[in-house]
């Protein structure tokens, strides 16, 4: 029998429909193995085991009436604790709904579970998802599987930790500057930034926001496509969805090829330093896509004003979110995302139209940048992990760094714009520390960045090693 905690979804269905495993097997897998490995790591802070093994004996039972099944019948996934939860604690990672249980699921869950997915529980976030280092006040500290002293970045740190160490095939989780991106590099595993309004929102306090989104993770890019597939389309309760054939992700990632493609390739887009050795394992996996047939030639968009459009644009929607708050609970909120608050509430009407009118002169910088290529490849982060104890990196390559934002700026970049783009595994430092390639692509494109992706893993077999931890 195959190690059911490490079978990719696309597999375990396989076996579910061979009558080879059930659900009901692959749950109890799961939760022992959390049993054993979380409480190091601490990916999940909520397990709704009693749950989660009432509806695997469901979904057991509905495997032997041979009907059609939905196309995630059976499969484990985590939701990240930013995500509300029928009847599931939904903390946000902070003090002030530390015991708040909601009475409604979120939209993407309600997806899920109609796509027979099993929700094992909740993992661990910055506090509001604030951060790129996962930490906070009601659970503490994530750590990396890799190396249970350095971090797996954030805010969905729980989500890929989970993911890496066999606590579950699949993983719903959110990004704002690379909070899906970020911790799969740092973890070693597949994360997707969508197109804002391909996977609705709801409930949110901001449904025209185009900055943050939700979206999916996995061990493969299969899985990613899979789990897209389920979360993505048209729904009322959010004005910026739109529909879209789900097919196109699935049948993206099957027979995969770069073949022909024009795919640009920029160790820094002008933005930040990037650690010599990120930058040296980033470089070599290029390599792979000339090998495959692409075209790839070294090229980036003008990023000109980014710091600019990211910080208005975060300050805006830190204190849009967040400032009510502040009055009764400032003593007790994370230190960096109160300064974010206090930083939007200073900001007046000209800066955030002005941030407004450069970030529509980079779309179109962009927009016509991808008229060339059909892809970009960059680092997904600019260092390998770091210490638990470091909140961001202060330097580069032995050079300050000139705000807190500036090492995230590779994933924020792609925010800002609207592109999609994943983060897949390309190999490790000489310390063992996984090391992510991102991949982005034109808006909407997802079928083309998935493409990219799965023929890229496809030629690199050893990138799913397991962690130490495990």
């Amino acid at each position: 029998m195959p190690d059911l905690c490490f079978t990719p979804a696309v597999e375990l269905l396989s076996l579910y429909r061979r009558r080879r495993v059930s659900p009901l097997e692959v749950t109890e897998a799961v939760l022992a193995q959390i049993e054993r490995v979380n409480p190091r790591l601490t990916a999940y802070c909520t397990v709704a085991a009693d749950q989660a093994l009432r509806a695997a004996r469901a979904a057991t039972a509905a495997l032997r009436r041979r009907g059609t099944l939905p196309p995630l019948h059976g499969v484990p996934v985590s939701i990240k604790d930013l995500t509300p939860t029928k009847g599931i604690r939904t903390t946000w990672g902070s003090k002030i709904y530390e015991h708040h249980v909601p009475e409604v699921d979120a939209l993407v869950v309600e997806r899920l579970q109609a796509a027979g997915a099993i929700v094992i529980g909740k993992t661990n976030t910055p506090e509001f998802g604030a951060g790129a280092n996962t930490f906070n006040a009601v659970f503490g500290i994530t750590r990396n599987p890799w190396n249970p002293k350095l971090t797996p970045a954030g805010s969905t740190g729980g989500g890929a930790v989970a993911l890496a160490t066999g606590m579950g095939p699949l993983a719903q989780g959110s990004d704002l500057g690379g909070s899906l991106r970020l911790p799969a590099a740092f973890c070693g595993v597949v994360g997707l930034r969508p197109s804002p309004g391909l996977v609705p929102i709801w409930p949110t306090d901001l449904a025209w926001d185009t900055y943050s989104v939700q979206g999916p993770m996995a061990r493969t890019v299969a899985d990613v496509a899979l789990m897209l597939a389920t979360i993505a389309g048209h729904d009322p309760r959010s004005p910026i969805a739109y529909p879209v054939d789900p097919r196109t992700f699935t049948a993206a990632v099957k027979r995969a090829s770069v073949k022909g493609l024009r795919i640009a390739w920029s160790a820094d887009l002008g933005v930040t330093p990037v650690d010599a050795e990120v930058e040296r394992v980033v470089t070599e996996a290029t390599s792979v896509f000339r090998r495959l047939g692409a075209r790839v030639e070294r090229a980036h968009p003008d990023f000109a004003d980014l710091v600019e459009i990211v910080q208005v644009s975060r300050g805006a929607r830190m204190a849009a979110v967040h400032a009510e708050k502040l009055p009764k609970w400032r003593d007790v909120m994370q230190a960096n995302l109160v300064k974010n608050i206090e930083y939007g509430l200073t900001l007046a009407a000209p800066q955030i139209g002005r941030a407004e009118r450069l970030r529509t002169a980079l779309l179109h910088r962009v927009r016509e940048f991808f008229d060339r290529y059909d892809a970009i490849l960059t680092p997904t982060a600019a260092v390998p992990p770091f210490p638990v104890e470091t909140i961001y990196p202060t330097e580069i390559n032995g050079k300050p760094m000139e705000n807190y934002i500036q090492w995230a700026l590779l994933t924020y970049a792609f925010t800002v714009v609207g592109s999609p783009a994943i983060s897949v595994p390309c190999g490790f430092t000489r310390d063992g520390l996984p090391v992510g390639l991102q991949i982005a692509g034109r808006a909407r494109d997802e079928a083309g960045v998935l493409r990219v992706a799965a023929a890229f893993e496809a030629a690199q077999p050893w990138a799913h090693r397991r962690p130490p931890a495990v």
